[in-house]
């Protein structure tokens, strides 16, 4: 009896030392095996809410947060505020802007500015979400390289990635896509090919960072979460989700 009241003890003592946090996230890829296995080598969970930076902004003002996970926009808008810890912020990695074609089409030359170009003048149409962060980019590249007015016509417009990147995986011609790499990356063992990032001259690319929200329920645990998205297995996870 005092062996299993010694265990229970044990049981009980470890059961009060865990803890629950909650993020707020606009990256998913990637996340929910990191949050996992924090789980799993501190037995503290993390519930884990994807959304917009606005959808998230809403949620910090009414919920109770631990950790923000955003792009600079929200992220500085929060630092400025004083809503994030100063010292309790880090930079996750960073998404490029990939482009893509159905898997087993022609695969369009980006291999420098100049060739980028005329793939797409040749394109019978162009791909994406105008309303995400790499769409505004293209329209402003594309304007800048001088080709604007001419791929309006054979421009095609989604409300989402996810719009886009089943478009060009059904679509057929000669197709060129465009998105977040690291949203690409799920859609490509459903018909998606990856050709390549934009060339580097001309890539833009969006840092991602993780804050301790200065009034969270759960501090000690959530400075512990933000610290671990920093480790190599959470690295190695980001990347092959297309963060880097």
């Amino acid at each position: 009896m005092r062996v299993v009241a010694a265990l229970l003890s044990c049981v009980i003592a470890g059961t009060a030392w865990a803890d629950d946090i909650r993020v707020l996230s606009v990256v998913e890829p990637g996340l929910v095996k990191i949050a996992e296995q924090f789980r799993r080598e501190t037995g503290n969970r993390v519930r884990l809410q994807f959304g917009t930076a606005p959808q998230l902004e809403r949620r910090l003002s009414g919920d109770p947060v631990d950790v923000l996970i955003c792009a600079p926009g929200l992220m500085n808008d929060q630092l400025r505020r004083g809503k994030i810890e100063v010292d309790g912020h880090t930079i996750i990695g960073r998404v490029g802007v990939g482009v893509v074609v159905r898997l087993g089409a022609p695969e369009p030359d980006i291999g420098n500015l100049e060739r980028l170009k005329q793939s797409l003048l040749g394109a019978d149409s162009i791909v994406y979400n105008p309303a995400s962060a790499p769409g505004l980019y293209l329209e402003k590249l594309f304007d800048l390289l001088g080709i604007g007015e001419q791929l309006k016509p054979k421009t095609v417009r989604y409300a989402t990635g996810a719009q886009v990147f089943e478009h060009v995986i059904g679509g057929k011609g000669n197709e060129i896509g465009f998105g977040a790499i690291n949203e690409i990356k799920p859609f490509e063992s459903k018909g998606l090919k990856l050709v390549g990032p934009l060339p580097e001259q001309v890539q833009n690319s969006t840092a991602y960072a993780g804050g301790v929200v200065t009034e969270a329920p759960s501090t000690d645990v959530a400075r512990e979460f933000v610290r671990y998205l920093g480790t190599p297995f959470a690295k190695a996870t980001f990347a092959a989700a297309g963060i880097e």
